[in-house]
């Protein structure tokens, strides 16, 4: 699903370059899924509406940083956040599982116990989104 199709009353980023995107995945330290990194290739990041939900997808170049500064290896360790609901929730991959799925997590009173498997992958969350 291309989200253009379902992203409603929103704005999506020019792409990240090559470079931005190895910059990012060496500040994270680990590797992203391959539909994420075709996604900001051609995206990077934007929100707005899909159905009624509400979804920020970080640029490639804060992901590092939001997530050193919500301290996600602290109490999520494995878990690499990509983005938010625009509320009390972030969207990131569990990188603990090979397929890396997508989760939801609180950003306050965060740990990997209230981390929710809600999709396999950034398409995945697309489709559930727009449901």
């Amino acid at each position: 699903m291309s989200i253009q199709n379902v992203l409603k009353d929103g704005q999506l980023n020019e792409r990240a370059s090559s470079a931005a995107i190895q910059a990012a995945i060496a500040a994270l330290g680990r590797s992203l899924p391959s539909d994420y990194l075709q996604f900001i290739g051609e995206h990077d990041g934007g929100e707005g509406f899909i159905g009624d939900n509400y979804l920020i997808l970080w640029k490639s170049e804060e992901l590092a940083t939001f997530n050193r500064q919500y301290e996600v290896e602290k109490y999520a360790p494995g878990i690499v956040l990509f983005g938010s609901d625009g509320g009390g929730e972030g969207y990131g991959f569990d990188t603990r599982e090979a397929t890396m799925p997508v989760v939801r997590i609180p950003f306050i009173g965060m740990n990997l116990r209230y981390a929710k498997r809600v999709a396999e992958n950034i398409n995945d969350l697309l489709v559930q989104l727009a449901k």
